[in-house]
């Protein structure tokens, strides 16, 4: 299952009693937006209670101490685990954005396709916890007006990710959620109060030139695509926002679980609201006379399980690796999104266009170099 900087790992007990922020990587928009996960830094001093992955069989206590032998082998093991989850990551993710794409070929309601994103996310999560795959968090209110916020700017930015995936071309959408780190940089600044070096504001200037380059000839452009895409970048950053005043001692699979149920309820209303009359009109008519009931349902289902396993997988992954090492993930990845998505869909870009993106994605590498450098120095500094 997912969790929520990135919305994406498998945990297990909900027992835990050192408190733990919520920490969000890079949104998995799917995701989009998306999407996203959670990761969650466990304290170093604190034994992993999480059973193993259900998809990757990943996880589990790593506490005891183990022979030297033993030890090198389980190195070789968990790194051929991480290798092998990366290219999981990305697979998931590339097939995610084609296949959700191709359905509003025929069936264009974003604000439906993205409850039934999170309808899915949800049987999932109930099923797991229906066969104690983990075992349900116990949860009050407490905890709810802590996940609250989170969820209903998790619920914004993957509805907007997804309005914004089917106004424009994924390749575009992927360029313009480039700038996510320009508003993070900004919420850090003004609104949490936490100074950002010069350096790192200097790395984003390549990241704004490179998606404007972009914008300006993209074939694609409409104002829907953008200014949704950008949406999605505030809420996105708020929600990171607001997972850094949160805490929990929850693991993240539940901890996304109920963020998922949380952010179902939140997209619901505007769904029946925006798009309800249309689909009852006509919509599911035209679409199941394009490509018959069977094929619509079972579409909208894979496609559901694909953005939740991206975001379970993810968190997973995330979890345990260095900052350097997930900046360098995450500009792959939305290298291979744009990449496939371009080859996929016989998108045509002009030159101006190929260049700014090419422009904001080597920005984006700069600027999580740097952060992720700077985090390293912070963790060395606190622990000597």
């Amino acid at each position: 299952m997912a969790a929520v900087r990135t919305l994406l790992d498998i945990g297990g007990g909900a027992a835990v009693a050192v408190p733990r922020r919520l920490r969000f990587r890079e949104p998995a928009s799917p995701s989009l937006g998306g999407s996203s996960a959670l990761p969650l830094r466990r304290p170093s001093s604190v034994p992993s209670l999480a059973p193993p992955c259900l998809l990757c069989g990943v996880g589990g206590s790593s506490a005891r101490r183990l022979p030297p032998r033993r030890r090198t082998r389980q190195g070789k093991q968990s790194l051929w685990d991480l290798q092998r989850d990366t290219l999981l990551l990305y697979f998931l993710n590339v097939i995610f954005n084609i296949l959700n794409k191709k359905i509003f070929d025929y069936f264009p309601y974003p604000y439906f396709v993205s409850v039934s994103h999170l309808l899915v996310g949800v049987l999932y999560c109930l099923v797991g916890w229906s066969f104690g795959l983990p075992k349900r968090a116990p949860v009050n209110s407490t905890v709810l007006k802590l996940l609250f916020p989170v969820a209903v700017c998790h619920a914004i930015g993957h509805v907007t990710s997804t309005v914004s995936f089917a106004a424009v071309a994924v390749s575009f959408a992927h360029t313009i959620k480039a700038l996510e780190p320009f508003f993070n940089a900004a919420a850090s600044q003004f609104i949490l109060g936490q100074q950002v070096p010069l350096t790192l504001w200097l790395s984003l200037a390549p990241v704004v030139i490179g998606v404007s380059m972009a914008s300006l000839t993209e074939l694609s452009f409409n104002w829907t695509g953008f200014v949704n895409a950008m949406i999605s970048n505030i809420s996105f950053t708020l929600r990171s926002v607001y997972s850094k005043k949160a805490m929990t001692d929850m693991d993240s699979t539940n901890l996304y679980a109920y963020i998922s149920i949380i952010a179902l309820l939140v997209c619901i209303p505007p769904a029946i609201i925006i798009e309800g009359p249309q689909l009852m009109q006509h919509g599911f008519k035209d679409a199941i006379a394009k490509v018959g009931l069977a094929k619509l349902v079972s579409n909208l289902l894979v496609v559901g399980v694909f953005y939740h396993l991206y975001n379970q997988v993810a968190t997973n992954t995330l979890e345990r690796v260095t900052p350097l090492t997930h900046a360098v993930g995450n500009v792959l990845k939305r290298v291979f999104v744009i990449g496939f998505s371009i080859i996929a869909f016989g998108n045509k870009i002009t030159t101006q266009t190929g260049i700014g993106t090419c422009i904001a994605i080597a920005g984006v590498a700069l600027y999580s170099f740097i952060k992720a450098k700077i985090e390293e120095d912070k963790t060395q500094l606190k622990s000597a």
